[in-house]
């Protein structure tokens, strides 16, 4: 049953990847069918998953085998069950959503191509999660890679666009050819493609696979320093793109390293600990660069850069309480890892779905030029605000549960590992302590300037709320944070994990509940009855003004002062004068420019010296047939050489 179910679930993805491009027709009707696909297929792909979560067993069954070694099979085991129920519950609301945002979209007939590629990219990272063999996982890995591509390329026509789609294209093939390297050595080491335990392959096989495995996963996933493909390709995509990127594919990719570390590799201490210091920088460095970010799409970019960080940090910290002999503790990090995976694409695809919302109704993703909103958008204003308090790990919402997870097994670790190993651990609770205060006042500036105040454009005054059916979307995954935040004891319990140290989440929220229940009949019974009305007092002036409130730049401009080490801003003054010695000002012009770090010391260097190797090979072939005759014969000499003296 679960293999037939698992079957109709991908031919309806395929159903949906197939009908907007055969029905070359611009009509709604071709759109909505596609989708309602993908909601089909997806709720067909949760059955099977809940079924194996529950203990069903694993599935395992071949799909092509044209040779011995080349085949392509699947499996459906509880991790793999685990990342397939992640993407169906998003895929579903997001395509729910996507019905009628893709009808807002300016591209006339390119829309069918836009819900098309997008049900093939669900598709593709559905088989991927469900490959039972390192062959098949790769082949479905390129496929993710090239749909993915012409997702974020849609508006292909924009300046922005266009550089966001070659950035994202050269970093997500790069990452392509780290996974094929990873899994060439380990078939050197295994003889197979099986995702078999390594049992007497050589260290230096199995440690160069890793190497190479966790570098392709993390370009993916988005870790530091391989992340700038994140700030520009999410912005530049379509709203539900951007949702499924982040919400679900940087997932696959967490899946990918999960799959390996779990199944194929034995993890050396020091694995663990590198996973634990690049989740731990990048936690920490995407928060703080979300805080000064004013494009709403681009600091939830960042936002994912952090979140991802935190998966990581789980994972790591797995690694290393294993590998200390505390299992007890290392499942606690793992079970945190995982959950705040599950969380991260529910409130990160709520958060996505809703800033694309607010930015169809105002048509900018500048922050500063929004304000006012929850009055115009006050549905829209809630689902955000929900998904703001899940991502600032505020209880008693999901995101608080699971990072609660990775808090109990740091805390519990540092009173029984070796002095040594202590202090990196202490360290790394230091950080993701503070990562977690940075969060919150990431997301009280990007509530507080999108919904609250008084508008500051005309665009963000005349907003009105969006169709039902994007809200209906987000609204599925807003309950879903509430749920899995109440009842996070009880969801581990059922799933078979039991935590004496963790407490029930429901309880504390019947008990918040009560205290805002008598708060409010405190206030409202010892208040007067007859109400005053009078203007916000405003230092003096008669008239409030947009322009004078607390603006988001202003809000963490103190933040942004204290990690400016960090920011590197470069200031640059012109200043023209009337007389010779300076004393009276003429003219002049200012600019205060943040430095893109890592893109302007790390990647453009590294694109300047193949650059100029190219520039050196393009020389060699200068179109002159002499030339190339040479070349010739001497590649001919030198094979009669060589297989002369190996003769």
């Amino acid at each position: 049953m679960i293999q037939e179910l698992f079957i109709a679930a991908l031919l309806f993805f395929g159903a949906g990847f197939v009908l907007p491009l055969a029905v070359r027709s611009d009509r709604r009707i071709v759109r909505t069918a596609s989708y309602a696909c993908t909601i089909l297929a997806s709720v067909l792909l949760g059955i099977p998953a809940i079924a194996v979560l529950l203990g069903s067993g694993t599935v395992i069954f071949p799909a092509y085998a044209p040779a011995g070694l080349f085949s392509i099979a699947f499996v459906i085991d509880r991790l793999a069950a685990f990342f397939l129920l992640l993407i169906a519950v998003v895929s579903a609301c997001v395509a729910l959503y996507a019905i009628e945002y893709s009808e807002h979209l300016d591209g006339g007939s390119r829309r069918n191509l836009l819900c098309g590629c997008t049900s093939l990219f669900i598709l593709a990272m559905v088989l991927v999660v469900a490959s039972a063999n390192t062959l098949s996982f790769f082949f479905f890995w390129e496929l993710m890679a090239a749909a993915s591509f012409f997702l974020v390329m849609y508006e292909y026509d924009q300046p922005a666009t266009s550089r966001a789609g070659i950035f994202y294209f050269i970093m997500t093939h790069l990452s392509t050819v780290f996974v094929m390297l990873g899994i060439i050595l380990l078939w050197l080491g295994s003889g197979s493609f099986a995702l078999d335990h390594l049992a007497d392959t050589p260290s230096y096989l199995a440690t160069g696979s890793f190497l190479a495995l966790f570098t392709g996963f993390a370009i993916k996933s988005g870790i530091i320093p391989f992340h700038k493909w994140l700030p520009y390709a999410h912005p530049a995509s379509p709203s539900p793109i951007s949702a499924l990127m982040s919400a679900v594919m940087l997932k696959v990719a967490v899946y990918g390293l999960l799959r390996f570390l779990l199944d194929v590799f034995s993890p050396e201490l020091w694995w663990g600990a590198l996973i634990l210091v690049f989740g731990t920088a990048s936690a920490v460095l995407g928060v703080i660069y979300a805080l000064k970010e004013h494009d709403l799409k681009a600091m939830l970019a960042y936002s994912s850069i952090e979140n991802i960080g935190i998966i990581f940090m789980g994972i790591g910290l797995y690694i290393v309480l294993g590998t200390a002999g505390l299992p007890f503790l290392a499942t606690i990090a793992l079970l945190g890892a995982l959950f705040h995976s599950l969380n991260h694409a529910l409130f990160k695809s709520l958060l996505f779905l809703t800033a694309g919302s607010v930015i169809h109704a105002t048509h900018t993703r500048d922050i500063e030029h929004m304000g006012g909103l929850v009055h115009r958008m006050p549905k829209t204003g809630a689902l955000f605000c929900t998904g703001a308090l899940a991502i600032a790990a505020l209880p008693p919402l999901n995101g608080f549960a699971s990072e609660l997870l990775l808090f109990i097994a740091f805390f519990e670790s540092v009173t029984v590992v070796e002095p040594l190993v202590k202090v990196f651990l202490f360290l790394c609770l230091a950080l993701f302590a503070l990562t977690s205060a940075l969060s919150a006042a990431c997301f009280v500036k990007a509530f507080g300037s999108v919904f609250l105040g008084m508008p500051r454009s005309p665009e963000s005054a005349g907003a009105h709320e969006v169709p039902a059916l994007m809200l209906a979307g987000p609204g599925i995954l807003a309950a879903a944070c509430v749920v899995l935040g109440l009842f996070a004891f009880q969801v581990l319990t059922i799933a078979g994990f039991t935590i004496p140290v963790m407490p029930d989440i429901f309880l504390i929220g019947l008990l918040l509940l009560m205290m805002l229940v008598l708060t409010y009949a405190v206030a409202f019974f010892a208040s007067p009855r007859t109400s005053r009305v009078s203007g916000t007092w405003g230092c003096g002036t008669h008239f409030q003004e947009a322009g004078t409130e607390y603006s988001g730049h202003g809000f963490s401009e103190p933040l942004d002062i204290i990690f400016s080490p960090l920011y590197r801003t470069r200031i640059r003054n012109e200043r023209t004068f009337f007389d010779e010695h300076g004393a009276i000002f003429k003219s002049g012009t200012a600019e205060i420019r943040l430095l893109r770090v890592f893109e302007e010391y790390l990647y453009l260097p590294v694109a300047r010296q193949f650059y100029r190797i190219a520039g050196a090979v393009a020389k060699i072939q200068n179109n002159c047939l002499d030339t190339y005759m040479l070349y010739v014969f001497v590649t001919i000499l030198t094979l009669l050489v060589f297989l002369g003296w190996s003769a």
